[in-house]
């Protein structure tokens, strides 16, 4: 959620970030503009009722002390006409505060003057390269070929189980998710200095408006309407909010969290090449990354996050790019969000992997996650930061499709072997 003061000293800001991100409406904030006066207004007449009556009150005590009952009679008239108008405006001003309240749930957060304008994935900005793109002395096989061939995920099956987009892994197909579940942790925790947390999957509708899932990404959410619970979309969700309506040792932070989690996404409306194989799935697995900063160091962090995510990258030794994502691309609760993206060979394109994003104190203010900070007497929100460490499906997409063998076999990458238990697949 925004800063209300930016809304009333600056709105204009606001609807340029709106256009800017093409998230929401424009006119929403002289609404909200509108409804912030009318809020205030209530409350300047409501402490000048409450005012008039502490000053009523004690004159019908004195009136009636002194033997004057009928000017007492008039004031204690004027009483109840009083209490019905604070009654009256603190409904008004109830009623006033939640529609602001629900409207600026509605605006993104504003973009870090740093991110590039657009709206097209043209726009984005590729910032670095890492490994070389491997040529072949024979046509590369795209990774659902390869699963199909050593029999490690079962497409169909779970499509009959479940639906498309909720495979089987099997074999050393299984095997292989397991030994990046393990390998992914590892590195957060002992390489990145992250502490593990097993998360919830259901969340609540408080825990989703938190991170900014409600109301932007509500069609794109399971519901268990029976209980008035979400299938998480992303341990970002389980884990930001674990320390929601805290206060923080500022001296303690950066905190930082690691977790595995299944993840749950319709991803209506995707359709063609797109979402063939594990491009594209509405369960996966993946390794979340959340960090809680000290406002002033959170873009410091952003960058030391964005290296910790790049790890495994480099110890797999697959071909990745950097991307600095531009406002049109860059979701409704960001501030600055990186993506890496993989090269896939069998397809002859790249595949993200990885979002790192920086959501400033956009989460904190609807969380009320704040720290004690040395130079400040009251509390201040936090910073929040997240990024996947990382996403299972492409990885496993890329690696089958990366380390294919001219005789048909697949090797597993040095760094992995220990986790998995076997160095080749065929």
């Amino acid at each position: 959620m925004i800063n209300i003061q930016v809304l009333r000293e600056n709105p204009e800001r606001i609807r340029q970030a709106i256009r800017d991100k093409g998230i929401g409406d424009p006119e929403l904030v002289d609404q909200l503009t509108e409804l912030d006066r009318r809020r205030r207004d209530h409350l300047a007449a409501l402490q000048e009722a409450q005012a008039r009556s502490n000053a009523v009150s004690k004159d019908i005590g004195i009136y009636m002390q002194s033997g004057r009952a009928d000017e007492a009679k008039a004031l204690i008239e004027e009483s109840s006409q009083l209490k019905t108008s604070i009654r009256e405006r603190q409904e008004a001003a109830a009623q006033a505060n939640e529609d602001l309240e629900r409207g600026l749930l509605e605006i993104p957060n504003l973009p870090h003057p740093d991110v590039p304008l657009g709206h097209t994935p043209e726009d984005n900005k590729i910032i670095a390269r890492h490994g070389v793109q491997r040529t072949f002395d024979f046509d590369p096989l795209s990774h659902w070929e390869l699963a199909e061939r050593h029999g490690l995920i079962d497409f169909e099956r779970g499509a009959k189980v479940s639906g498309a987009g909720f495979p089987f892994y099997t074999g050393k197909g299984a095997r292989l998710q397991r030994a990046l579940m393990n390998y992914f942790l590892d590195l957060a925790v002992d390489q990145g200095g992250y502490e593990e947390m097993q998360a919830p999957l259901l969340v609540n509708a408080d825990s989703a408006r938190g991170t900014g899932q409600l109301p932007d990404k509500e069609d794109l959410m399971y519901e268990v309407s029976r209980d008035g619970l979400y299938l998480i979309p992303t341990a970002e969700v389980p884990v930001t909010n674990v320390h929601r309506a805290e206060i923080l040792d500022g001296s303690r932070l950066p905190v930082k969290y690691a977790a595995w989690t299944p993840c749950f996404r319709r991803e209506a409306g995707s359709y063609g090449k797109d979402v063939r194989g594990l491009n594209r799935l509405h369960q996966f697995d993946k390794v979340e990354l959340v960090w809680f900063t000290r406002p002033e160091h959170s873009y410091e962090a952003l960058e030391t996050l964005r290296n910790d995510a790049e790890r495994p990258l480099k110890a797999l030794e697959l071909p990745y790019r950097v991307l600095l994502m531009c406002t049109g691309d860059m979701g409704f609760a960001q501030a600055k969000k990186y993506d890496l993206e993989v090269w896939s060979p069998g397809q002859g394109r790249w595949l993200e992997v990885s979002s790192i994003s920086n959501f400033e104190d956009f989460q904190a203010r609807r969380m009320q996650i704040r720290c004690r900070l040395e130079d400040r007497k009251k509390p201040a929100l936090v910073h929040t930061l997240n990024g996947s460490g990382l996403a299972f499906p492409r990885i496993v997409a890329a690696l089958l499709e990366q380390y294919q063998q001219g005789d048909g076999t697949i090797a597993i990458p040095d760094a992995l072997q220990p986790y998995t238990g076997f160095d080749r697949i065929g």
